[in-house]
């Protein structure tokens, strides 16, 4: 074991680097106010107190209806029409991520431990029970499921353990329905997180320093990155009816996570000090919450911010609907509405970050 005072000079050097080393961009991963960001402050609470900390929202635009899967194993739905809460489906689970409805009004579920998941009304059916930390999923028009596996090393539990070790062990499958099998497009991610699809399906984004997978064309197979150095670590993406993205972030001093990977007693160092990670990714109100919209040349041209938690704290996913943007957050126990036609909204400064 590392001597006492040795790891007390890795703990000093590591603090100091996080609090007095310069931004890297201008853009630095802390969500601080910006001349640039809207206020949330029309944010509108549904379901308070019967959603309990959901991580991702999806839309069956022909039903009008919100789904979401919370932490004590519901599936639930919201009636946008008049915002009735229905408790749809229960499974015996606490593991779920993220979500996406299909062409057919069913739901498609990462668990990480049970594996890829549909719900309908059938009841519940694995279609891939060997995938572990299954993060987010989409559908393509033609039935495909895209989905992102955050770590093949590292369990959920020990997320941080994927963040401190700096090494690429995310991936981004596809699952065919027909044929019922899995396939890798790619490995050597940094913690794959979200994954959208284009609007012509052309291009898959997967969160993680924002990177494209080109499905189709010329560049099909190729992997590039789509936008970087972005004002928070991307957690979910959604496609908004325009054709450009939502995507959440989360507070990250990068600062912080460039000095820990780079200590050569990181283990130890958190093992003896197990609150820095809480220096590397805050939590509760210190986590703030933030939503971006980026154009498919990967310019962010809207900008969301609640830096102080005010009315919502780590939100992990938003999706756009009928002029309403929904938010999801793994620290809440309601779903935000946060309407996108106030004068606020609409008025609001287009970042140029």
């Amino acid at each position: 074991m590392a001597p006492i005072s040795f790891l007390i000079a890795c703990l000093l050097a590591f603090t100091l680097e996080i609090f007095f080393s310069p931004p890297v961009s201008s853009s630095a991963a802390l969500l601080s106010n910006s001349k640039y960001s809207s206020s949330m402050k029309d944010l509108i609470k549904l379901g308070e107190g019967c959603v309990n900390h959901p991580e991702d929202v999806s839309v069956v635009v022909r039903n009008g209806a919100l789904y979401t899967a919370t932490r004590d194993g519901w599936v639930k739905y919201f009636i946008l029409q008049n915002e009735t809460l229905v408790n749809w489906k229960h499974i015996d689970s606490n593991t779920f991520l993220g979500i996406t409805t299909t062409k057919e009004g069913d739901v498609i579920v990462c668990d990480t431990e049970k594996g890829l998941l549909k719900v309908s009304e059938a009841g519940v059916e694995v279609l891939d029970p060997n995938v572990r930390f299954t993060n987010d999923v989409i559908e393509a028009s033609d039935g495909s499921l895209y989905f992102t596996v955050s770590s093949k090393k590292y369990t959920p539990a020990e997320y941080y353990k994927d963040l401190v070790e700096g090494k690429p062990h995310g991936q981004l499958l596809k699952y065919d329905p027909e044929l019922e099998e899995t396939i890798v497009l790619h490995e050597g991610f940094y913690f794959a997180n979200g994954v959208a699809l284009s609007k012509d399906e052309k291009f898959v984004v997967v969160c993680e320093s924002w990177k494209r997978y080109w499905l189709k064309g010329p560049r099909q197979g190729r992997l590039e990155s789509f936008i970087e150095h972005l004002p928070g670590g991307p957690d979910n993406i959604n496609l908004a009816p325009d054709g450009s993205f939502w995507v959440a972030l989360i507070k990250m001093n990068q600062t912080g996570v460039r000095a820990i990977q780079s200590c050569p007693d990181k283990w130890k160092l958190l093992q003896a000090y197990p609150e820095l990670i809480n220096l590397l990714i805050p939590l509760g109100n210190d986590a703030g919450a933030r939503i971006v919209k980026v154009d498919t040349h990967g310019k962010i041209i809207m900008d969301f911010n609640d830096p102080n938690a005010t009315y919502i704290s780590f939100v992990t996913s938003a999706v756009e609907f009928e002029d309403n943007l929904y938010m999801a957050s793994i620290q809440s126990k309601f779903v935000g509405k946060l309407p996108l036609n106030t004068p606020e909204a609409e008025l609001a400064p287009k970042a140029t970050i």
